[in-house]
C-alpha cells in the first residue's frame, strides 16, 4: 500500500522527504533509533580495516560506523549545504561519482527506503564495491509496528515518507548481485512514539539487544560480502590436436602440417 504523495509528473519529491527524516532524528525517537543504529555497526566491524568506508545516506549529519579502522571514510548526501566538511560528495545514490571496485566497505543507511529506485541503488554500491569488500544495509521493517505505524499515518514526515521494503526482497536483490549473506536481524523492539521523558539507555539498550532474535524490530541490518568467482579458463581452440584442415588452408596444428607435407610429396 503506497501512500506518497505525487507531483505534477507523478513522480514523488524525496528530496523534501529527506530533510524531513533528518530533522526527525533530532527527536528523542530518532536520537535513540541511531544510537541503535551506531552500536549494531560498531560491533560489527570493531575488527575491520581498509582503505575506504563509504557511507550512502540522506545526510552527511548522521554518521555510522566511526569505530572502523578505514584510511579513508566518505560519506555521501543527496543535497549540497553549506560550510560542509571535507570526505563528503554530493550525489544521487544511484550514480555515485567513484570507479568501479575502489570501496572495502559500504554502507547504506536508509537509502533504499527514500530512493525512486532502490534496485540501482543496490547495483551502483556493488559496482563501487572491490571483490571480497562487505556491505552494510540499513531498511525500515514493514512486518513491525513502525510499519503499521506507517500504513496508518496521514502524513509523510519522518520515517513515515519511507518505502520500508521487505527484509527478504533486499537479501534476494544481494543475491543475485553476487554477494553472500553473513547475517540479517532486524533492531530496535520500541514502540513508534515520542516520549517527552526520553528513553531509559539501560532498559532501551537491553531489549534491543536481545529483540533481534524476533523478527519485529523497526529496523533490518543486512551484512554481506561480495564474491567475485575467478572464471574457469578454456583452452583456445585453434590449440586443440585435433584441428579438420580445410582446402586451400594451411593447418594449426602438428597433424594438418604432416598432412599437408604429405600431400606435396604425392604430388
Amino acid at each position: 500500500m503506497q501512500r506518497f504523495r505525487l507531483g505534477a509528473s507523478g513522480a514523488v519529491d524525496y528530496s523534501q522527504r529527506h530533510e524531513s527524516f533528518e530533522r526527525w532524528f533530532q527527536t528523542p525517537l530518532g536520537r535513540s533509533l541511531l544510537a541503535s543504529q551506531r552500536r549494531v555497526l560498531d560491533h560489527a566491524f570493531e575488527d575491520l580495516a581498509g582503505a575506504r568506508q563509504l557511507q550512502v545516506g540522506l545526510s552527511h549529519r548522521l554518521p555510522l560506523a566511526s569505530g572502523a579502522d578505514f584510511v579513508q571514510k566518505i560519506i555521501t548526501t543527496p543535497g549540497w549545504h553549506p560550510q560542509m566538511p571535507d570526505g563528503v560528495a554530493v550525489c544521487d545514490a544511484d550514480e555515485l561519482p567513484f570507479p568501479g571496485d575502489s570501496m572495502d566497505l559500504v554502507i547504506l543507511h536508509h537509502t533504499a527506503d527514500f530512493s525512486p529506485d532502490p534496485h540501482e541503488v543496490l547495483r551502483e554500491s556493488a559496482r563501487v564495491l572491490r571483490g571480497e569488500g562487505r556491505i552494510a544495509l540499513i531498511g525500515f521493517n514493514p512486518l513491525s509496528l513502525w510499519g503499521v505505524r506507517r500504513l496508518l499515518s496521514r502524513h509523510h514526515q519522518g520515517p513515515w515518507g519511507g518505502r520500508f521494503l521487505m527484509r527478504s526482497r533486499m537479501e534476494d536483490w544481494l543475491r543475485l548481485l553476487g554477494f553472500e549473506l553473513e547475517t540479517s536481524c532486524t533492531h530496535f523492539c520500541t514502540l513508534p512514539v515520542q516520549r517527552k521523558e526520553g528513553y531509559s539507555t539501560r532498559n532501551h539498550r537491553t531489549l534491543n539487544e536481545n529483540g533481534h532474535f524476533l523478527p519485529v524490530g523497526a529496523y533490518y541490518c543486512i551484512l554481506a560480502r561480495k564474491r567475485v568467482y575467478a572464471p574457469i579458463r578454456r583452452r583456445a581452440p585453434w590449440r586443440k590436436s585435433k584441428v579438420i584442415s580445410m582446402p586451400g588452408t594451411v593447418g594449426a596444428s602438428r597433424g594438418c602440417s604432416n598432412q599437408s607435407a604429405g600431400a606435396t610429396e604425392n604430388q
